[in-house]
This record gives C-alpha cells, structure tokens and sequence, in this order.
C-alpha cells in the first residue's frame, strides 16, 4: 500500500526517518518498474541543523522543494555526479527531509544492474545513496515530484526491522555541521531478506 500524505506531514523528522526503515521505494520510469526496500536514512532538521542545505533559512531554487508540502521528493547533486534522493516531510514552510542511503533490491533487479552496468546484485548495487539513486534511475529532473504518484512512490509491505537490527548514529559527511554532525540521526536496519 503507498504511503498516504498524513505519513509525511508528521513533524519529527527524526521518527520518520526512523519509521521508513523497512519502507519500500519504488520508480517507474521509462515502463520500467523497480522497487527496494529501504535498510539507511538520515533526518535533516531544516533551519536549525546545521548539516540541512536550508540552515539559517537558506532558500534557493535547489532548496525550493525542502520548503514544499511533505510528501515530495528532493533530489540534488552531489560532487556534480550523484544524484541524491530525499523525501520531503512536514508542513509547508518547514523544509525537513530524510535522504535514502541504501536499500536492497525488491522488484526489478536486472533493470538495477543494467543501469549500474554490474554483473551481479551485491552490497555495492545499493550500497550508497548515488548508487541507489542510478539504479533506480532516478535524477534531479525528479525534484519536486510528488511522491503520490505514479513516477516515484513509496510503499509499506509490513516490513518492520525489529529495533535489535537498528543501528543509530551520526550522518555521513558532515563534520562542517560542528556539534550537529554529531546528531544520532542516521538509521541502519539489519533485514531478515523477506523483500517480496
């Protein structure tokens, strides 16, 4: 079942970060169906952490979409080759995202591979927030896009880490944030390997 907007609009970004654990991700794109279940996040707390791009209130035209209803996706460029994909949460005004950091695959594998140009599904086909965005073909034309349709969408299968296989710590690469790089913001879940 997708997610409904109610799930995004909520105003802990760290508990939704937490919640879409589990959580399936899904692209249509080109007709080509791909689905992952997500196993990493990190919460981004808007205006007031300093690893969000929109601390201090920064709006730019890349921003624009963290300040938009929840239940959007934005996306961004990373190093000027990584599409990175982050979901929209909270009310309007409130620029609060979780980026998606790795997952494993669910629906449509070979499409995964082929756009990785992998010969296998291993750790690395996911393993990174850049990777799972190409092997999803996801891009930066997708900002903005609401994540109730029918392009990118998230769904719940009822898969819940139990908290045993959840790991929390500190995000990835933000040590410029001073004391917010040290935020336990970041979720790693252990599945079981029921992806259907």
């Amino acid at each position: 079942m997708k997610l409904t907007q109610e799930f995004y609009l909520r105003d802990n970004v760290v508990e939704i970060a937490r919640d879409l654990l589990g959580k399936v991700l899904c692209t249509r794109l080109d007709a080509r169906l791909t689905k992952i279940v997500i196993t990493e996040t990190e919460a981004y707390a808007g205006e007031t952490d300093k690893a969000s791009h929109t601390y201090g209130g920064r709006r730019t035209k890349r921003t624009e979409p963290m300040y938009g209803r929840g239940g959007l996706a934005y996306v961004y460029l990373c190093y000027g080759i990584h599409h990175l994909f982050n979901v929209v949460t909270n009310v309007s005004g409130t620029p609060h995202a979780v980026l998606i950091r790795a997952g494993h695959p669910c629906v449509g594998e070979k499409i995964m591979l082929t756009r990785r140009n992998r010969p296998v599904a291993d750790v690395r086909l996911l393993g990174g927030p850049g990777s799972l965005t190409k092997a999803l073909g996801i891009t930066t034309n997708l900002t903005g896009t609401s994540l109730l349709g029918r392009q990118v969408w998230i769904e719940d299968h009822g898969i819940t880490p139990d908290e045993s296989s959840i790991a929390i710590g500190p995000r990835i690469g933000v040590d410029y944030a001073e004391e917010d790089a040290d935020c336990p913001y970041r979720f790693v879940a252990t599945l079981d390997g029921r992806f259907s």
